[in-house]
């Protein structure tokens, strides 16, 4: 918790800090834009007029995408706007957190288990314990443990691992179920503003006595933002668990592999005894 806690206040960090960014990339542009329309207009008084225009107009539509987003955002009623931007916030915080522990959990399992052949064809299990115990990972720490009870039988190593192997799949979804959580709150919240926007372009027709465009103009708007911005909330925080999903599968495959080898090496060990 305290490392979820962390990154939420680093993701808030850099929520602030991106906000005050484009804040200053827009008040240079409209800075920018000024300064050249003056030497536009000056330009138009001693030479051809409509020199300059094309490249002012581009960069007047490029410093309008944040403003845009900005704007779009504040329409968008900030009851309903403000709780699709947490989801977002703590729903990428767990995808980063999961991310980094995958990508720890993540060894050369070839490598670690030529190292545990070799030790064990020395006849030096205490030897294999420690190449496991000195290698980060789920891997490491199931042949750790089948290595553990290397003489007890075979039956009892298998038992071992794979219930161990049970316990260290659970570690590697650990906060998975929070994601998909956000997931499906995010264009939930963006279709309750929807479903309030509605009522309140009919709270208007009522109130006006009259059905124009101008009435319900406003309900309608807040209504197709808040959607907009949940279903690309949602569409976010999906790529990233498909992201984690698949790193989960590579790392139970060479967790199942890599026992397969262990009890093949103990099965020889066992032999040679």
């Amino acid at each position: 918790m305290k490392k979820l806690f962390a990154i939420v206040a680093l993701m808030g960090v850099m929520t602030f800090g991106l906000t005050q960014s484009v804040n200053a990339q827009d008040e240079a542009a409209a800075s920018t834009e000024v300064v050249d329309s003056a030497a536009v207009d000056s330009a138009a008084v001693a030479e051809e007029p409509v020199a300059e225009e094309a490249p002012v107009v581009e960069e007047a539509e490029a410093g309008s995408f944040h403003k845009d987003i900005k704007t779009k955002f504040i329409e968008g009623d900030a009851s309903f706007m403000s709780l699709v931007a947490v989801a977002l916030v703590i729903g990428l915080a767990f995808c980063i957190e999961r991310i980094i522990y995958l990508s720890l959990a993540e060894v050369n399992t070839k490598k670690l288990m030529a190292k545990i052949e070799a030790a064990l064809a020395k006849g030096d299990v205490e030897g294999a314990k420690t190449v496991c115990r000195n290698t980060r990972g789920p891997v490491a720490s199931i042949c750790y443990q089948g290595l553990m009870r290397i003489d007890e039988g075979l039956d009892v190593v298998e038992r071992s691992v794979v219930s161990y192997g049970g316990v260290q799949s659970a570690y590697l979804e650990k906060g998975c179920s929070w994601i998909t959580l956000f997931i499906a709150m995010a264009p939930s919240l963006g279709f309750l503003g929807t479903v309030i926007g509605m009522v309140a372009s009919f709270d208007a027709i009522e109130a006006a006595g009259d059905i124009s465009p101008t009435v319900v103009a406003g309900g309608m708007k807040v209504a197709l933002i808040t959607t907009i911005f949940g279903i690309v909330v949602a569409l976010v925080l999906q790529v990233f668990y498909n992201y984690i999903l698949s790193k989960i599968e590579a790392l139970t495959a060479d967790m199942e592999d890599s026992s397969i080898t262990l009890l093949d090496l103990i099965m020889k060990y066992n032999l040679k005894k």
